[in-house]
């Protein structure tokens, strides 16, 4: 994605709220050693008052996110603050490897990268960045598996289920 090298910047850090199918997504936007990035999105209740983007790259993030929501196949292109540890690093890249409309259980992922199930579905709840690093996308080998540290059924869980039938997985 580029962004405009002459598009003003406003303050360093800025965060919106958007419009989404399942709620609201905040996007919280800084300025990252002289560039703009992605530094979080957050699943939001449908009741957080509406903010628009205030810089070229919250506009983007929007744009992309709603393409998103008129095509789960929709691949975003976005500088990402790099954030987490290692082995959460590793994680996210795996998991960004999953197609929509597919998904993998965690004992998948951990297998794959050499780390335990548990260790992965504490990274998924860590990810600043979900619908980007898409953690809907790892579910328990049971059945759904929990989401954004939430095991029993509510907004996350809610908003999972949204994402995993949006991709055709349910």
């Amino acid at each position: 994605m580029a962004l405009s090298k002459n598009a003003p910047l406003l303050e360093s850090a800025r965060y919106c709220v958007i419009d989404a199918p399942f709620g609201r997504l905040g996007i919280l936007t800084e300025l990252v050693d002289g560039s703009l990035m992605l530094s979080k999105i957050d699943y939001l209740s449908a009741k957080t008052p509406l903010s628009k983007p205030q810089n070229e790259l919250a506009k983007e993030v929007a744009k992309q996110c709603k393409a998103y929501f008129n095509d789960p196949h929709f691949e975003f292109d976005l500088p990402m603050k790099i954030l987490g540890t290692a082995h959460q690093q590793k994680v996210w890249s795996r998991i960004r490897e999953i197609p929509s409309g597919q998904a993998k259980t965690y004992g998948e992922i951990a297998s794959a990268i050499k780390s335990g199930p548990r260790a992965v579905g504490a990274a998924c709840g860590a990810n600043p960045f979900p619908l980007v690093t898409p953690c809907h996308r790892v579910v328990s080998a049971q059945g759904i598996g929990g989401f954004m540290k939430e095991n029993s059924p509510g907004l996350y869980r809610q908003i999972k289920t949204w994402l995993l039938k949006h991709e055709g997985v349910l």
